[in-house]
């Protein structure tokens, strides 16, 4: 059965302030222009004011400043989008596996699987794995020879873990993530490639959650390292030999190239570059489609990707862009004209 919360349950729960009727039920929560009676929604962008009036939402979430502009009940917070996410997750409706353990999985004799853990069918455990309590391992997910992992941790459908790769408490993978392949390591011996093993591991801190299709390579001799309560986007591609730090976020499209330290709290958006062997600090923010070719020693926002224009407006200035010399070249010459 889904979960149901009167509104005053919720206010004490999220942390919030509750204008209106206390017994109201909720029972999910909804767009401002969607939402339904027994819905909660919230307001974080001023654009959606006006939807405030005629949304049929049973209550919304937000700040003192726009009370005036809701004709329904309220939950007054000082971040409702934070209020929002607390509310979201007591009403979330994704399905609980059952606490079984499937007769179709594989589990090697030495693994040590700990109490309520669920493993549904098609799984692969092999040998000296360590698995927590309360452990969700989804249907085909694969755990490779001597890996650990803790309690609470949720892998879902078709995940790969190589051997040896630790994860800690309250990890949660999502589907067709490859955790602890091979790094990217050869030498060139007179045109052949000659491969480098990878024998480090990749070890994952607490209160991670990494998005589907990603990828974290193991490292050549040391570890990769994912700190504590870092969130990954899908189709990322980190390196091996990586270091990221403690509350970093890591968005969809984006590639860490090997060697490279990350700082904590730095959140790198979506479809960037970082180059190998460098080092970014703590509390840097890289906005979208930005390429980081040397280490940012100062926290701050960095930016280098170019926003979309026009066509005809970008084929100009590309051309302008290849006479940039000639123009360089000409300033020079005045300068010297005017000396």
């Amino acid at each position: 059965m889904p979960a149901s919360y009167s509104l005053q349950e919720l206010a004490q729960l999220i942390g919030g302030e509750l204008q209106g009727d206390p017994n109201a039920i909720i029972t999910s929560m909804g767009t401002l222009e969607g939402a339904k009676s027994g819905q909660m929604s919230f307001l974080t962008n001023a654009k959606y004011k006006n939807a405030m009036a005629i949304t049929k939402a049973t209550a919304v979430i937000l700040k003192e400043a726009d009370v005036e502009f809701c004709a329904t009940n309220k939950i007054i917070h000082t971040d409702p989008y934070v209020a929002f996410a607390k509310a979201a997750q007591l009403l979330d409706s994704s399905p609980i596996p059952d606490k079984l353990i499937s007769e179709l999985a594989r589990i090697h004799p030495s693994a040590n699987i700990g109490d309520n853990a669920s493993i549904a069918p098609g799984v692969v455990i092999e040998k000296n794995v360590k698995i927590g309590k309360n452990a969700t391992i989804g249907a085909n997910t694969v755990v490779g020879e001597g890996a650990k992992i803790g309690d609470d941790v949720n892998l879902r459908a078709n995940v790969t873990l190589y051997h040896r790769v630790i994860l800690g408490h309250r990890v949660s993978i999502h589907s067709g993530t490859v955790i602890g392949s091979d790094g990217f390591g050869y030498a060139n011996d007179n045109g052949v490639w000659v491969k480098i093993p990878q024998t480090g591991t990749v070890v994952i801190g607490d209160d991670c959650e990494i998005g589907a299709n990603t990828c974290i390579d193991r490292g050549a001799l040391d570890n990769t390292i994912i700190g504590n309560d870092v969130i990954i986007d899908n189709l990322v591609q980190i390196a091996h030999n990586v270091t990221v730090g403690d509350h970093s976020c890591i968005c969809g499209g984006t590639g860490i190239a090997g060697s490279s330290n990350i700082g904590k709290y730095v959140v790198i958006a979506g479809t960037c570059v970082v180059n190998g062997h460098i080092d970014i600090c703590d509390k840097v923010q890289i906005t979208g489609f930005s390429m980081v070719t040397k280490s940012i020693n100062q926290s701050g926002v960095y930016s280098s990707g170019m926003p979309v224009q026009p066509n005809r407006e970008w084929q100009k200035n590309t051309v302008r862009l290849r006479q940039i010399d000639k123009l360089i070249d000409r300033v020079k010459t005045l300068e010297g004209l005017h000396k």
